[in-house]
């Protein structure tokens, strides 16, 4: 009787796991993206964000909302895959009516009022949080920090020229401590807003709430957007994909439908969402920037200058190059890129991004064989210079390619005038250097104002190169 009863419990065990192998097999897959930061910075980014939110937006201060929105997220994230990432997750109540909410890098999640109140149950409210809790997991805010460092370093300074994929994620990690609360919520991408999607309506099924609450939440988005009327706020965070609700309802297809069993909504939701209605209403003016607030007469920061150029110097060996350059600065160098950023040398562009204001970037270009060293070199450094050109509205060239010689090899040195990201206008000086491997090229940067300043240091840069055969 034992073993018989014994036996078909293991039946029924594996047919269980073999169901639940299937649902998962079946379900879209989704990875985080390409990404120049490590967790652990993730979430020192967040952190500081995280402060920087609740000195700047007005919070509910309500413990029990707070609590109810932990309870909700907690149960959320024990079937959420964060690849074994230990994030320090916080949940915090806006006191904002705009229905909206976004999650920071490491686990901080802002939930708007308006959001509670736009809720018709827990269902719909917890798939608002599935939503930006897969923000975190995938990692969207440094991902697109990361996306932004190569628009900006690999396209933006180098354009179809330059292939520096280590170059744009040494200087991602290098502009980590400038991050802000603006830097790191960046407007997500349609792909980003996707993928949330699709993870969070996953999340919702694997914690036993109804999944078809994700599309009905943005049908009604959808809906108070007709009769001409301005889009919800979270659209301007969260840009709306083509075919969203129904993109929604396939992956839960996938999954084998909503269970008939799922939960939507709970005595609890119903009196938190009067206990946030009742809530004082929200201020109607921003508040005051807090007091030390870096900035200028005119409100526009005031970026820091990075220190002197030390006189004691740091031996490179990269690729097939060696060079030396000053020992107060950060190598970021990778296979046959180069970066070397003094202290504070990528500021925010005030877009959101980094970009380089100080510094030495350069990378390895394959080089068609011609007749002569002279014409290879020559048309080498013309299509980086019309790459470069063509990418920098403001730049133009200063001195024409003139010859000289880096290491005993022939190369061509170019100046150009750029706008700078740190104000004004900066001075660009290109060395390229043809090498038995490829065209080296190599960008020093600075603002024109303090080029002088650090001439000396890219001079000796540039002297000190060696290339191996």
């Amino acid at each position: 009787m034992f073993r018989r009863l014994h036996f078909r419990s293991a039946l029924v065990a594996s047919f269980v796991l073999l169901f639940a192998a299937a649902v998962l097999a079946d379900r879209t897959n989704l990875k985080p993206g390409i990404n120049a930061f490590t967790p652990q910075q993730d979430i020192e980014i967040g952190r500081k964000a995280a402060q920087e939110v609740e000195q700047k937006m007005p919070m509910c201060n309500d413990p029990k909302v707070d609590a109810y929105l932990t309870k909700i997220g907690q149960r959320l994230i024990a079937h959420l895959n964060t690849r074994g990432i230990d994030y320090p997750w916080e949940f915090h109540c806006v006191n904002d009516k705009a229905i909206n909410a976004f999650a920071l890098p490491g686990g901080f999640v802002f939930i708007n009022r308006g959001a509670i109140e736009a809720a018709d149950n827990e269902a719909q409210l917890a798939g608002v949080m599935a939503h930006e809790l897969s923000h975190v997991a995938l990692r969207h805010g440094t991902n697109q920090v990361t996306k932004g460092q190569y628009a900006e370093l690999g396209i933006g300074i180098m354009g179809a020229a330059g292939s520096i994929f280590g170059s744009a994620a040494g200087a991602a990690v290098a502009g980590a401590g400038n991050l802000t609360f603006g830097s790191v919520l960046l407007h997500n991408s349609r792909g980003a807003e996707t993928q949330a999607d699709v993870m969070g309506t996953q999340v919702l099924y694997d914690s036993g709430y109804d999944p078809r609450a994700m599309a009905a939440f943005f049908e009604n988005l959808n809906a108070s957007t007709e009769g001409g009327k301005a889009p919800p706020e979270f659209f301007s965070d969260h840009p709306n994909p083509d075919h969203r609700i129904e993109r929604v309802e396939a992956e839960i297809r996938k999954m084998g439908g909503a269970p008939p069993d799922a939960e939507k909504d709970s005595p609890e939701f119903e009196a938190i969402k009067r206990e946030v209605m009742a809530l004082p209403p929200p201020p109607k003016t921003k508040p005051a920037p807090a007091r030390g607030s870096n900035s200028g007469a005119a409100g526009a920061p005031v970026i820091p200058k990075p220190e002197d150029p030390s006189v004691n110097l740091t031996l490179l060996q990269y690729g097939k190059v060696s060079l030396s350059y000053p020992a107060n600065w950060k190598n970021y160098s990778k296979k046959n890129t180069l970066v070397l950023l003094p202290h504070g040398g990528v500021v925010d562009a005030g877009n959101g991004q980094g970009a380089l204001a100080w510094g030495v970037i350069g990378g390895l270009e394959q080089v068609h064989k011609k007749a002569s060293a002279s014409d290879a070199l020559q048309e080498a450094t013309h299509k980086i210079i019309t790459a470069l050109l063509k990418e920098n509205e403001g730049m133009e060239i200063t001195q024409q390619p003139a010859g000289t010689n880096v290491g005993g090899l022939p190369a061509l040195s170019t100046y150009f005038g750029n706008d700078s990201p740190a104000g004004g206008r900066e001075k660009d000086w290109l060395i390229t250097v043809l090498a038995p491997q490829g065209l080296y090229y190599y960008i020093c940067v600075a603002p024109e104002a303090d080029y002088a300043r650090f001439q000396p240091a890219f001079q000796l840069i540039v002297d000190s190169m060696h290339f191996q055969k």
